[in-house]
């Protein structure tokens, strides 16, 4: 038997071995990416509407393929496409040097690579249903991978300048598109490939509950874009190195496997729940900007990173779990590709635009204060949706009690 089929035999580790390559490489292209572009002496205002091309690009994107990938029920399948469309158009940004042929195929990968994170955690859920696997046993891999490959990414860059970013990031995603083919097909049905195919659409974006969810995430998302976009470039800026760039996405990142296994054990997939929880940690967001705003060093920085293990994870975590207990099985995958433009569309476009010019007109002390505001709007939004839940099941309780009794009677 041959290695190949061997390691395919173990569908579950291969997902696990996936999700650490996946995450990994794009922890060193985010890291990294504005880096580089600042290398070729774009300002940050110039970098922001750069990478807002992303979100903009999302909004079609994460519909799109969500939707194929419910229509053809095989993840499997539109991962590949996606991982071999990323690495073709991104190398193609780092051959060229004019600024308008970067833009068009910076585009064509977001495209592509937008829609990746949101459609493997499709692939996780649809797994692992009906075993007794957890989702957080396996997107604690995309966090060690993170974590452990920026890390070690910075002393390499170090070495081989921040312009060979290319060969570093060719070798990462060709790796992930070899994993890929070895990921388990999708296990759906014809029949529920024929009913999204003539089932109206708006059954995802119709669910009141699950709107409400997704336009308090781009309240708390926002902050978290500007943040990915500018935290190395802050960094730089107070006089950190590449390397500690990539030890600051190392704290990012490590901490967040025992949230997830905490979370596997603990949160109770009810909604009263689940939005409480997104309340709790979206209080913490907000504590983290106002930290950022205060930091006069790199290495308070790199302290302050540690609480995106909480901060993201907890809230991709049971974002991830809400989304999957509010939107039907047959739409998973369109459900996850809504959620993730609420990290990826709207709020990243905002991001990319205003905290550009808020970065550099305004200074970035300014720029996380804003974030520390918009972080307590979205606890007051998710505190409202946490009564009018237990106003709701409390009505239900009593109409189940009332109806029990008349029985009795």
């Amino acid at each position: 038997m041959s290695a190949f089929s061997v390691i395919k035999s173990h569908p579950f580790q291969v997902i696990k071995g996936f999700n650490f390559i996946l995450y990994g490489t794009f922890a060193i292209y985010s890291s990294f990416f504005p880096l580089y572009l600042k290398s070729f002496g774009m300002s940050s205002i110039g970098i922001s509407l750069l990478l807002a091309g992303g979100p903009i690009l999302s909004l079609i994107a994460n519909p799109f393929w969500g939707y194929w990938s419910d229509r053809l029920v095989n993840v499997r399948r539109i991962l590949i496409a996606l991982l071999i469309g990323s690495l073709i158009s991104l190398q193609l940004v780092f051959f060229f040097n004019a600024y308008s042929l970067i833009i068009t195929f910076l585009l064509v990968f977001f495209f592509f690579q937008s829609p990746l994170f949101s459609q493997s955690n499709s692939l996780i859920l649809e797994a692992i249903e009906h075993t007794p696997y957890k989702f957080g046993s396996f997107r604690l891999w995309g966090a060690l991978g993170w974590a452990l490959l920026a890390l070690g990414t910075g002393p390499v860059m170090e070495w081989l300048g921040i312009r060979q970013l290319w060969v570093v990031c060719a070798l990462m995603m060709g790796l992930s598109i070899l994993l890929a083919f070895m990921l388990p097909n999708g296990s759906g049905s014809r029949e529920q490939a024929a009913t999204v195919q003539s089932s109206n659409y708006l059954q995802v974006i119709g669910n009141k509950w699950f709107m409400t969810f997704i336009v308090m995430g781009i309240l708390i998302s926002i902050p978290n874009a500007m943040n990915n976009t500018f935290v190395s470039i802050y960094m730089s800026d107070l006089g950190g190195s590449t390397g500690l760039v990539g030890w600051s996405a190392f704290f990012a990142s490590i901490f967040e496997i025992p949230v997830y296994l905490l979370f596997d054990r603990f949160l109770r997939k009810e909604r009263r729940s689940m939005i409480l929880c997104l309340a709790a940690v979206s209080l913490l967001y907000a504590l983290r900007w106002f930290l950022m705003a205060e930091a006069t060093s790199p290495y308070h920085i790199l302290c302050i990173q540690a609480l995106n293990s909480i901060t993201f994870a907890g809230y991709y975590y049971v974002g991830t779990q809400l989304t999957a207990y509010l939107i039907p099985s047959a739409y998973r995958a369109s459900g996850q590709a809504v959620y993730a433009l609420s990290w990826g569309g709207l709020s990243g476009i905002i991001a990319g635009i205003a905290g550009g010019w808020i970065f550099q007109m305004l200074g970035p002390q300014a720029m996380y204060r804003f974030s520390s505001i918009l972080a307590l709007l979205g606890v007051a939004g998710f505190t409202v949706m946490f009564a009018v839940a237990v106003r709701r099941e409390a009505r239900e309780e009593e109409k189940t009690h009332n109806k029990g009794e008349m029985y009795y009677e």
